[in-house]
C-alpha cells in the first residue's frame, strides 16, 4: 500500500498570512515555486536545480503542493514518457510574492560564499522586479558567466525562463553576476551600466531604447 499522506499542518490562526504560510511556509516550498515559474519541470530537473534538498523531502513537498492546488503533474506526449510538474494559476500568483522576497533579500548577496550554489535563472526574480518601471514591454535575454535566462518585462504577462529566448529577443544584455545584483538592487541602472562599460546591450527596438535611457 502507498504511504498515507502526511497530515496537513496548520498554525490554526484565522489570519490571511497564517493561512498562506500553512500552504507555502514549509522549507523548500517557495524555492520549488521559483523553479516552476520557469515552466514545467521534470522531477530530475527540480532535484538538480535545488542543491541540498533530499529526494524524500522534494517528493513530499510536491505532493503537499499538489494537494494545496499549487501544482499539477502530467505526462508528456510520446515519444517522451516523462512526467512534469507545473504551477496552477494559483501557484503562478506567487510570482509577486517571490519577487518581493528576492528584493528584500538582495542586500544579502553582497558577498558570495565559496560553498554557495548558483544558477543563472536565480537572478531573474529580482531583476524582473527592478525593470518593472521601464515603461516598455518585450523579451529581454540576459547572459551571465553562469548561464542565460530571459524575461518578459512590462504589461500583465511578466515572466521568466531558463536559457535563451525561444525567438529573437527585443533586447539582449551581457554582464557579470555582480553587475546583475547591482541592477537588481537598484544600485545601478542598465543604462548606467552600459555607459560605464559594465553591460553590453544589443537591440534597437522600444525595449532596448528604454534600457539605454534608464
Amino acid at each position: 500500500m502507498p504511504p498515507a499522506p502526511r497530515p496537513r499542518r496548520s498554525y490554526d490562526q484565522y489570519c490571511a498570512a497564517a493561512r498562506a504560510l500553512d500552504a507555502v511556509g514549509d522549507r523548500w516550498t517557495l524555492l520549488i515555486v521559483r523553479e516552476l515559474l520557469v515552466g514545467p519541470r521534470r522531477y530530475t530537473d527540480l532535484h538538480a536545480d535545488l542543491p541540498g534538498v533530499s529526494t524524500d523531502v522534494l517528493a513530499s513537498r510536491l505532493k503537499d503542493m499538489e494537494r494545496e492546488g499549487l501544482t499539477t503533474r502530467r505526462r508528456l506526449p510520446p515519444p517522451s514518457a516523462a512526467y512534469v510538474y507545473e504551477l496552477t494559476e494559483r501557484g503562478r500568483e506567487l510570482l509577486p510574492v517571490l519577487q518581493a522576497l528576492a528584493t528584500w533579500g538582495a542586500p544579502a548577496l553582497q558577498e558570495r560564499a565559496p560553498t554557495d550554489a548558483v544558477r543563472a535563472h536565480w537572478f531573474a526574480l529580482p531583476l524582473l522586479r527592478a525593470l518593472a518601471g521601464l515603461g516598455a514591454e518585450g523579451v529581454l535575454e540576459v547572459r551571465l558567466d553562469e548561464g542565460e535566462f530571459h524575461l518578459r518585462v512590462g504589461g500583465a504577462g511578466e515572466s521568466y525562463g531558463e536559457g535563451g529566448a525561444l525567438a529573437e529577443p527585443d533586447a539582449r544584455i551581457v554582464m557579470d553576476a555582480g553587475t546583475c545584483v547591482a541592477v537588481s538592487g537598484g544600485v545601478l541602472t542598465v543604462g548606467e551600466g552600459v555607459r560605464a562599460g559594465r553591460i553590453e546591450l544589443t537591440g534597437e527596438g522600444v525595449l532596448a531604447k528604454a534600457l539605454r535611457a534608464s
